[in-house]
């Protein structure tokens, strides 16, 4: 009999482009795919470690797994596993440790793994990475993720990323034209665009690289792919998002006005600290020019709270700021230790209890910025592009502004764009 498996990912929209390809690489290796909580021959773990949390939610994972099925195989790979394969090696019932250069060679591993003995750990070297590796998510949602672009050279001094993922690569220009072609031809409408460092697309080692490379080029070319009628891009430095990619999404009738742009502090002190390559004054020069262009546009920002030394100071500038610029929803992080970062070497260490406190008052602003965003929407039409999930009647899709919509189900609305009164 085939022998099944069952993925669970941790973390970004680039973690579920990958867990998905996974998934469609062992089915043609003859494995079943089953959900997560059914019983299973193999589970396989696409961890995050952005945050503690994603470390603890992994060990919490594997204990499920061997209550539920304890002579399955568990394999655990992602960023956490580059990071601290020995570690991940120690937790009981863990029986293969994939670093990022043998991801996407499970299927092989699984052929030679057992439960025999040790758990055992495969290329965690970031030295092993190279080359670019294109994933995307298809079927899974109507929205698919396609990962262009991966690693990252920015040395901000919290993150891990570019210890568990190396440097900035990507896919060239006609590689992820052919991808769109393909994931057209399946039936997919809306692709989101999605890496480590979006807009650093152009840098790597691919071959038939055209030295004119970049992510405005991308933008450009894949508004002339036919079938796919919606594109976003899910995240992009503010220094990277140029005018030139703006005016470009707000003349396109295929790239959304949704733009998700990290800010990181609203503190200048603090964004030295953390080694970004902005000042606020860019941020909201980004952002104005945005809506002048996109007066309806829908604007996210990543926000982290309590950064080695933030005062009360800095952090009431991170808030004024935000309160001030006409951003529509906010992630808010809560600074969490890393190993093997600079910021550990920054003092003073603001206090969990503070640090949980701002981030509660960013989480309060947030839900306040995205109801004035919505209201403002009220009573327009926009288009709407539905899923296919359904739950006690009712369907939901997302606006071109990203604004959800829940509606009685329809199957004949599912993967359709449809103009829709908010």
């Amino acid at each position: 009999m085939n022998r099944s498996v069952a993925f669970h990912t941790l973390g970004c929209k680039l973690n579920f482009s990958e867990t998905s390809t996974l998934g469609r690489m062992l089915e043609e290796e003859g494995f079943v795919r089953k959900p997560f909580e059914s019983e299973a021959d193999v589970y396989v773990i696409n961890t995050c470690s952005v945050t503690e949390n994603a470390d603890r939610e992994c060990r919490q994972i594997v204990r499920r797994i061997r209550r539920r099925a304890p002579e399955s195989t568990i394999v655990v790979t992602g960023c956490y596993a580059q990071l601290k394969p020995g570690e991940i090696a120690g937790i009981e019932g863990v029986d293969l440790v994939l670093g990022a250069a043998e991801k996407f060679n499970l299927a092989r591993h699984l052929k030679t793994t057992d439960k025999s003995g040790a758990a055992r750990i495969c290329s965690c070297d970031i030295s092993d990475l190279q080359g670019f590796r294109a994933a995307w998510s298809l079927h899974d949602r109507t929205r698919t993720f396609l990962k262009v672009q991966d690693g990252c050279d920015y040395p901000c001094t919290y993150c891990t990323i570019p210890l568990a993922r190396g440097h900035s690569r990507s896919d060239t220009i006609a590689g992820v034209l052919e991808h769109a072609h393909t994931l057209a031809h399946s039936g997919v409408k809306e692709i989101v665009l999605t890496g480590v460092n979006l807009g650093d697309f152009g840098k790597g080692d691919e071959g038939g690289r055209q030295s004119n490379e970049n992510f405005s080029a991308l933008v450009q070319a894949l508004d002339e792919v036919p079938g796919i009628e919606r594109y976003r891009i899910s995240s992009i430095e503010p220094n990277l998002l140029t005018d030139d990619i703006i005016a470009f999404v707000a003349r396109s009738g295929k790239f959304m006005p949704h733009f998700h742009i990290p800010l990181q502090s609203g503190s200048d002190r603090i964004l030295g600290l953390m080694r970004r390559r902005y000042r606020r004054e860019l941020y909201a020069e980004r952002v104005a020019l945005i809506r002048r262009l996109m007066p309806h546009a829908c604007i996210g920002a990543d926000v982290i709270v309590g950064f080695p030394s933030e005062s009360e100071a800095d952090f009431e500038a991170t808030f004024d700021f935000l309160q001030d610029v006409d951003v529509s929803y906010l992630h808010v992080f809560t600074y969490s230790e890393r190993n093997d970062t600079e910021a550990l070497r920054i003092s003073p260490v603001v206090p969990v209890p503070v640090r949980q406190e701002r981030n509660q008052r960013l989480r309060q602003l947030s839900v306040k910025k995205m109801q004035h965003f919505t209201a403002q929407q009220r009573g327009q039409k926009r288009p709407v592009l539905f899923e296919e999930q359904h739950k006690e009647g009712l369907m939901e899709g997302y606006t071109d502004n990203y604004i959800r919509v829940s509606a009685p189900y329809q199957e004949d609305l599912v993967n359709r764009v449809v103009e829709w009164v908010l």
